[in-house]
């Protein structure tokens, strides 16, 4: 496969192209809060109902967002402004012009090399359907750094 996040825009991708460079890492599937006084963005360990956690899947993709209405749909346009999007995310990393690192799977050719780096969510959260909402703000931790603890 040619590697084309080195020559094309996130605009300029096929809609497989744009699909493809998804690691697969689901970090962005953790459910955040947002300080509205200083903007700051509190992490949580819980990901997303509809997270399958040990594939880092969404079980419903098509669905998401009218299913889970906090859901974001990525797009070209939307990926600069979302700071809280992790720093090893390709759509990240592309739209500031910087190269995919080595463990991603366009440049490993494995689709389990996310998890092997230690970079997917896998066996670091826990499933929204067994936290109460109103309990969300106990399961903050201080960032992506405590979901990457020992796993490095």
């Amino acid at each position: 496969m040619s590697e084309f996040w080195k020559i094309k825009s996130l605009a300029e991708l096929s809609p497989a192209e744009w699909e493809s460079l998804c690691d697969g890492c689901a970090r962005c599937c953790i459910i955040k809060f947002e300080d509205e006084d200083s903007g700051r963005i509190y992490t949580t360990n819980v990901v997303c109902e509809l997270l399958e956690i040990y594939h880092c899947h969404c079980t419903r993709y098509d669905e998401r967002s009218t299913l889970v209405p906090t859901c974001l749909t990525l797009t070209p346009e939307l990926i600069p402004q979302l700071k809280w999007m992790p720093a090893t995310c390709a759509y990240r990393l592309i739209s500031e012009g910087k190269d995919l690192p080595a463990w991603h799977p366009l440049v490993s050719g494995n689709a389990k090399s996310v998890h092997k780096a230690g970079i997917s969510v896998r066996n670091k959260v826990i499933s929204a359907r067994s936290v109460d909402p109103d309990d969300l703000p106990d399961y903050v931790v201080d960032g992506d750094e405590d979901l990457d603890a020992g796993n490095q």
